[in-house]
């Protein structure tokens, strides 16, 4: 009855599971300002307990916590929305330039490299394509757009989740501690230490996570855009902040950031001094990001192998659009928490530790090996299932 009454509760807890996941894939759209204020007061709650310790009531710990990051994520934009704004503007006025590099150089060096035929990158029909490709988007843009201001559902939305993201950030972190005691009090008695213990594992690694990653992809994307200022690229602070935000998947941000600034060099200057400059750049930031920041910030309490972050970033857009990518990482490395459990658990049961009897057809085998380095199985004396005789 024990063992049926277990597997019962088992089947319980899965379809609650299945069924929390899949009304998260039903409600992905409508979750993004929700999801982004719980990372916020996520972020924030430690600040907020400090202050709590030191005499501040919980109300007054979350206005100041709120007030900080609502300052610095305003001081950022501000700081860096004319930056973007003028790097914008410089990329969009060199493409002609871009343009004329990639048809009298890069298309000619690839023909002759690869003995491809002439016509193969026949730039005015990739121009005529272009053009037309940009005037059919144009066209749904514009129809999409005129829709959109004719109802002003699309306005309405985007304002009201820029609204709700402060608002619900403030009350999820003033409320932070309480709702994770209401959610550990409706906890089924009988699985409560175990889930109370991997949401504990879950947060030290969440912790190192989130702050630490953060942090790396906010000191790469400066140390990239003012190196690659040093060397005088034009878009350089733009390829730098590119090349940091997209750190977060390993070797993503290095790749799109090395090539475009490799790109950027060989229009603006055309020699190979400014090239090797901007390897220098890009290899002094691997090194940066490899012995100092990673252990440093982040640590190797996550033991996420590259290919599978990459997998978890690519299933989570796929499977949940831009909130999918958002929390990815973050979900992965609770996966990787549960994992570890399972696998303990299953290192302890019966299934793993039992051992089976002895196969009296391996027990018989003589293996020899010959001086050559070849394997021989001697005949195997095999009882027949009619012998009777004793040994």
């Amino acid at each position: 009855m024990n063992q049926d009454r277990d597997i019962s509760r088992r089947w319980q807890l899965l379809a609650i599971v299945l069924v929390i996941g899949y009304l998260m894939w039903l409600l992905a759209p409508v979750l993004m300002p929700f999801a982004v204020a719980a990372m916020l007061a996520y972020l924030g709650d430690p600040l907020a307990d400090r202050l709590e310790r030191l005499g501040l009531n919980r109300m007054w710990a979350a206005t100041i916590v709120f007030v900080v990051i609502l300052v610095a994520v305003v001081g950022v934009l501000l700081l860096l929305i004319p930056l973007i704004a003028r790097q914008v503007e410089n990329l969009v006025g060199n493409l002609p330039r871009y343009g004329d590099w990639a048809q009298n150089t890069v298309w000619p060096w690839l023909q002759a490299r690869l003995h491809l035929d002439p016509h193969t990158f026949d730039s005015d029909r990739m121009l005529t394509a272009i053009k037309e490709h940009i005037g059919s988007i144009g066209g749904v843009a514009t129809a999409v757009i005129g829709k959109v201001s004719r109802s002003g559902l699309g306005i309405a939305m985007a304002l009201t989740n820029l609204v709700l993201i402060p608002v619900v950030a403030f009350y999820l972190l003033r409320e932070w501690d309480r709702l994770v005691a209401k959610i550990d009090g409706m906890l089924p008695r009988s699985i409560q230490p175990t889930i109370a213990h991997l949401a504990s594992e879950s947060d030290k690694i969440l912790g190192a996570f989130v702050r630490g990653q953060l942090l790396v992809m906010l000191a790469l994307g400066v140390f990239y855009g003012a190196g690659l200022g040093m060397v005088g690229l034009s878009v350089g602070l733009l390829i730098g902040m590119v090349a940091g935000l997209l750190s977060f998947v390993p070797y993503l941000g290095f790749i799109i950031g090395f090539v475009a600034a490799i790109i950027a060099a060989l229009v603006q200057y055309g020699d190979w001094t400014h090239v090797l400059l901007v390897c220098g750049v890009f290899a002094v930031g691997q090194l940066l990001e490899g012995y100092v920041l990673v252990p440093k910030l982040v640590g190797d309490k996550i033991g996420l192998h590259p290919v599978a972050v990459m997998f978890a970033v690519l299933a989570g857009g796929y499977l949940f659009g831009f909130l999918g990518v958002l929390l990815a990482l973050p979900a992965a490395s609770v996966i990787m928490v549960l994992l570890r459990y399972l696998i303990e658990r299953y290192r302890m049961s019966e299934l793993y530790n039992e051992e089976g009897p002895d196969d009296p057809v391996i027990a018989e085998v003589d293996v020899s090996v010959h001086r050559d380095g070849e394997v021989e199985t001697a005949a195997v004396n095999v009882p027949s299932p009619d012998d009777s005789s004793t040994p």
